[in-house]
């Protein structure tokens, strides 16, 4: 036997409008509730990633001033050195000065390699304490660091064990969601899914409860909801802006059809 030819979406009729509509939305509200199941995990586990590459990245960024801060000391040691060496040449040279001009002018420079000896032991050592404080910093983030990562390799494994019970289901939802949008005419489909993102519960489509909306609970005046259950038009609320169905069509007994 044939299959039978599928609808273009604009050749529906209301009511399949509505009905593809609310199954539509009957499944999306399944994948929104497998992602309430995962919770915060996934905003924790990005939230910890974040953390664990700022920390790394601060620990190489002290590492390379440790590095250069001891590229400074050598330096600075090699110009005590030379500045050491210039003081005993001058010294040397005093001995074999021909008068008192010369002698003060060496005595000049030999006081001005001293005092950058002194300058150059001062930065020796204060480069030393940063040194120190630095080493001492990139241990607590170290420390910080590898407790993030257990945190987050433990947040990892709880998000995929629910990712993996949850997986199936939620491809196989996502699979008959996007099948059924091909059958919704798509200015329908994008103002279903405009309403369902501005709704707060990612509600597009409710079905009417007790003379009111399903979405917001405002009372629905009593033409409005024949209009409802007639399905010719689409009915959207003037409160909330949601689609509105009737129970029935939603598939849903309510309390006054039960009585």
């Amino acid at each position: 036997m044939a299959r039978e030819a599928k609808k273009d979406p604009s050749e529906l009729t209301v009511e399949e409008k509505l009905k593809a509509l609310y199954q539509l939305q009957t499944m999306l509200s399944e994948i929104d509730k497998i992602k309430t199941l995962r919770g915060e995990l996934p905003l924790e586990v990005q939230d910890l990633e974040d953390e664990v590459a700022g920390l790394s990245t601060r620990i190489e960024k002290i590492q390379n001033e440790i590095t250069e801060l001891k590229a400074n000391v050598a330096n600075k040691r090699i110009d005590i050195e030379t500045a050491k060496a210039s003081i005993e040449k001058y010294k040397n040279q005093q001995e074999n000065v021909r008068n008192n001009r010369e002698y003060d002018v060496l005595s000049k420079e030999i006081e001005f390699q001293s005092l950058e000896v002194e300058l150059c032991e001062k930065r020796i050592r204060e480069a030393l304490a940063a040194e120190k404080a630095k080493s001492e910093e990139i241990e607590r983030s170290s420390e910080t660091l590898e407790e993030r990562k257990k945190d987050l390799e433990a947040k990892k494994a709880e998000l995929d064990e629910i990712v993996s019970e949850t997986k199936h289901e939620e491809e196989k939802l996502r699979e008959k969601a996007k099948v059924l949008e091909t059958t919704i005419e798509p200015r329908l489909l994008q103002a279903f899914k405009r309403i369902r993102k501005n709704s707060r519960n990612g509600l597009g489509v409710v079905y009417v409860q007790r003379d009111a909306c399903g979405g917001c609970f405002n009372k629905i005046p009593p033409q409005k909801q024949l209009d409802i259950r007639s399905r010719k038009k689409i009915i959207v609320c003037e409160y909330c802006g949601r689609i509105m169905v009737d129970p029935e069509l939603a598939g849903v007994v309510t309390e006054q059809q039960g009585k």
